[in-house]
């Protein structure tokens, strides 16, 4: 299955078909987004991958949250998929660069209107009294854009993850799993199988 894969992006675009299609794995797009907090602390937490292809792996977010602010300040990120039901797992190391304002914009306005609303009233990350602040500072940006569009706040964007390297495992019996790793090398990709 690997050996015969030169590109990662066409085997990982398998394994994610496949776990879409799997009745039993639920949100086949999460995946856990690790980066570098203060003082060198790693930090992690579960997003939505919205799209990838070649360039990399596409995520929204708050430019002010904790993974916004610790992007911008470092912005060498890991990526985790890990399809259970499948026993597939897929490991990402790359960089982030920002997606364009375009395709900012093109995915905030196919969000529904009340996620719209959510990324102006919350901010994200910072200390929040009771849940009846954050609800009131959603019926004011309700109100605020009640009849018209609502536009893209300058801090929520896209970030794309721009993979070095991809690991591709998959389970076996008694832990004798199957492993690979991508990295990439010049304009193509070196595989090499590793130790499970």
């Amino acid at each position: 299955m690997f050996s015969h894969e030169k590109n990662p992006f066409r085997l990982f675009d398998r394994w994610f078909r496949k776990a879409k299609r799997s009745s039993g794995q639920k949100d086949p797009n999460a995946m856990c987004v690790a980066t570098v907090g203060p003082k060198g602390a790693p930090d992690a937490r579960m997003v939505l991958l919205k799209d990838f292809d070649e360039s990399g792996f596409v995520f929204f977010t708050n430019l002010t949250s904790a993974k916004g602010k610790q992007i911008l300040k470092n912005p060498r990120v890991a990526l985790t998929f890990h399809w259970d039901k499948l026993g597939l797992q897929v490991r990402v190391r790359g960089s982030v660069k920002r997606v364009s304002d375009a395709e900012a914009d093109h995915y905030f306005h196919s969000r529904p209107r009340l996620s719209q609303i959510g990324a102006w009233a919350s901010l994200q990350s910072r200390e929040l009294s009771s849940r009846s602040v954050l609800l009131a500072r959603a019926a004011a940006v309700a109100r605020k854009y009640l009849g018209r569009e609502i536009p893209r706040p300058a801090f929520w964007t896209g970030l794309r993850v721009v993979p070095a390297e991809m690991e591709f495992w998959t389970s076996r019996p008694f832990r004798l799993h199957d492993r690979f790793l991508y990295r990439r090398s010049g304009r193509g990709w070196r595989v090499t199988r590793l130790y499970p």
